[in-house]
C-alpha cells in the first residue's frame, strides 16, 4: 500500500542518514539557559505595557458615565421632582441640577444626558473600531519590518500622545476622532509585549513570562477605580492627563532597555545583533561559543522573511494554518463579546458601579494566578472548553432569573467575568503554541483582532438589555459557549516546542498524526 504521508518519509529517511539540526528553540536555550534574572527582568518590563492598554481600553467606564443628578429645593418640596422615578429628560432645566461640577463627564459636560445611544456611545464604539483597523494596518510590521520593540515603542507612543490630546477634546467628535487614534495605537501593543516576552526565554517558562502580561494588564484595570475616585468631583480629562505621562516615561525605558527578540532576528537574517543580544541576558555560569550555537541554525530559517501582509498570506496559503487560525478568531470572538461586555453591563445591576469595576478587575487576579502556575500543567483544549461553558452558564443564568437573584447577580456575574479573562489569557498562549516564529505576531495579532470585534457588539447589546437582559447577559452566554465549541477543532500544544518555520510546523504535525495513526 502507498505511504500516506511520502513528504513525512522522505523527511524522517534524510533525518536517519544526518544528524538532526538544531532548533532556534534549542539553540537559544543553550545559549542563555533556561531562565535567568536578565530575561525576567526584561519579560517585566515589556510586559508593563499592558498596564497602560488596560487602563486606555476601559477609562470610558468612568470619563463616558452619567453623573449622579438631584431635585432642586424647591421642586422636590412640590413633588414635581423624583430623582428615582423621573425622566431627566422630560423635567424643566430649573428642576434639577448635577451632583457635582458638569466637567466630571462627557455627559454632563457637552449636554449628552438626552442624547441617542448611538451619540453617547460613539466614543466607545470608535476606540475599538480603531483597535480594529489599527490592527489589521500595523499587526504584521512587527514579523516583517519594524520587530517587536520597535512596534511596541511605536504602539505606546502613539497611545500616549493621542490620550494626551484627548484631554483638550473640544467636541464630542474631536474627542471621538481621538478615541479612535487611540484605539489605533493600542490594537498591537498587547500583541507585541506577549510575542517579546515569551521569545525571550525557553518553552519551561513562556507559559508563566506570558502570565506576566496579564498580570499587569490587571493592575492597570484595578489602578481605574482607583484614579477615578481619587478624581472624583473634577474634570474628566485629569483622567486622560494621568494616565498618558506614565506611558511616556514608559515609551523612554523601552527605547533604552528593552531589547529587540533574538529569534525574531536570527529569522530575518541578522544574526550578528542576535548573538550580540543573547551575550547581553544571558546568566553568567553559561558563556560558551555563541557564535558557533546560534549559527548552528538551519539556514532556511534565515530566509523565512515575509514582508508587509505577507505573514498573513502564508496564514491562509495552508490549510492546517487556515483552519487553526479560524478557530482561534471564533473562540477570541465569543470570549471577547463577554469580557469587554461585563464590565460594561455592571450599569445594568443593581450595584454600586465604582465597586463593581473594583470586583471585577479583582477577579482577574484568580485568573492570573491559574493562568501562571497551573498553564505547563493543564491541557489547553480541556481548559479553554470548560471555562467558556462555566462563563456561558453563569451569564445565562442572570437573565433567566432576573432579578429573582438579588445579590447574587453579582456572584455570578463575577463567576462569568473572571471565567472570560481566564480563557482570555489562556487563547493568547495557546495562540503562540500552535504558530511559528514567522507567522507568530499576525496570527496572535487576528485572534486580538477577533477578540476586539466581539467587544465592537457589547455596547449595543449592553444597551438593548437595559429593558430584557435577555439581549445581554442572555446572548453574552449563548455566544460564549457556542464559540468555545470550537477548540475541539484545535490541537494541544501542552509541553510543544515552538517551531520558526511553516514546514517545521508541518512536519511536526504529521509526525504526530503518524505517531497517533
Amino acid at each position: 500500500m502507498a505511504d500516506p504521508n511520502p513528504l513525512l518519509s522522505d523527511f524522517q529517511s534524510s533525518e536517519s542518514k544526518l544528524p538532526p539540526p538544531r532548533s532556534l528553540d534549542e539553540t537559544i536555550e543553550q545559549c542563555i539557559g533556561n531562565f535567568g534574572w536578565a530575561q525576567f527582568l526584561q519579560a517585566a518590563l515589556v510586559s508593563l505595557a499592558w498596564v497602560f492598554d488596560a487602563q486606555q481600553t476601559f477609562i470610558t467606564v468612568f470619563t463616558d458615565s452619567q453623573p449622579t443628578w438631584h431635585c432642586t429645593e424647591s421642586e422636590r418640596v412640590d413633588s414635581v421632582c423624583n430623582t428615582s422615578s423621573s425622566n431627566l429628560c422630560t423635567l424643566p432645566n430649573q428642576t434639577w441640577s448635577w451632583d457635582f461640577n458638569p466637567h466630571v463627564s462627557i455627559i454632563s459636560e457637552w449636554g449628552l444626558q438626552c442624547a441617542g445611544s448611538f451619540l453617547k456611545g460613539l466614543p466607545a464604539s470608535s476606540f475599538f473600531l480603531g483597535c480594529l483597523i489599527g490592527g489589521l494596518v500595523l499587526s504584521t510590521l512587527a514579523d516583517s519590518s519594524l520587530g517587536r520593540k520597535n512596534m511596541l515603542l511605536l504602539s505606546c507612543l502613539i497611545m500616549s500622545l493621542s490620550s494626551m490630546l484627548t484631554a483638550f477634546s473640544t467636541s464630542i467628535w474631536v474627542y471621538a476622532f481621538l478615541r479612535f487614534l487611540n484605539g489605533c495605537g493600542r490594537a498591537t501593543i498587547g500583541t507585541c509585549a506577549l510575542v517579546l516576552s515569551t521569545e525571550l526565554v525557553g518553552k519551561k517558562w513562556r507559559g508563566k513570562v506570558g502570565a506576566m502580561g496579564f498580570f499587569c494588564f490587571t493592575l492597570g484595570f484595578l489602578s481605574l477605580p482607583m484614579l477615578g475616585y481619587i478624581n472624583n468631583g473634577n474634570s474628566w480629562r485629569y483622567l486622560y492627563v494621568w494616565t498618558s505621562i506614565p506611558t511616556l516615561i514608559y515609551c523612554c525605558l523601552v527605547w533604552i532597555f528593552v531589547r529587540e527578540s533574538p529569534r525574531w532576528l536570527i529569522v530575518k537574517g541578522r544574526k550578528e545583533e542576535a548573538v550580540s543580544i543573547l551575550q547581553s541576558i544571558a546568566s553568567n555560569a553559561i558563556t560558551m561559543s555563541f557564535t558557533n550555537l546560534c549559527f548552528d541554525v538551519q539556514e532556511d530559517q534565515s530566509k523565512s522573511n515575509p514582508d508587509v501582509y505577507d505573514a498573513l498570506k502564508i496564514l491562509v496559503r495552508k490549510s492546517w494554518s487556515f483552519r487553526r487560525l479560524l478557530a482561534a478568531m471564533v473562540v477570541g470572538f465569543g470570549i471577547g463579546m463577554v469580557y469587554y461586555g461585563m464590565p460594561l453591563a455592571l450599569t445594568n445591576l443593581n450595584f454600586n458601579l465604582y465597586l463593581g469595576v473594583v470586583f471585577n478587575a479583582l477577579s482577574e487576579f484568580p485568573a492570573f494566578l491559574i493562568t501562571f502556575f497551573f498553564i505547563d500543567k493543564i491541557n489547553r483544549r480541556d481548559a479553554l472548553i470548560g471555562f467558556t461553558a462555566l462563563s456561558g452558564i453563569s451569564s445565562a443564568l442572570i437573565a433567566v432569573l432576573g432579578q429573582q437573584l438579588g445579590s447574587l447577580q453579582i456572584v455570578l456575574e463575577l463567576v462569568s467575568f473572571f471565567s472570560a479573562c481566564t480563557a482570555f489569557n489562556m487563547t493568547l498562549i495557546y495562540t503562540i503554541e500552535m504558530f511559528p516564529t514567522c507567522v507568530r505576531n499576525s496570527a496572535i495579532a487576528m485572534v486580538r483582532q477577533a477578540l476586539v470585534f466581539g467587544g465592537v457588539f457589547s455596547p449595543v447589546m449592553v444597551a438593548a438589555g437595559r429593558e430584557n437582559q435577555f439581549w445581554s447577559y442572555g446572548l453574552f452566554g449563548l455566544v460564549i459557549a457556542l464559540c468555545g465549541l470550537f477548540v475541539f477543532g484545535l490541537p494541544e500544544t501542552r509541553g510543544s516546542v515552538l517551531c520558526d518555520t511553516m514546514d517545521e510546523e508541518e512536519y511536526k504535525t504529521l509526525a504526530k498524526r503518524q505517531f497517533i495513526g
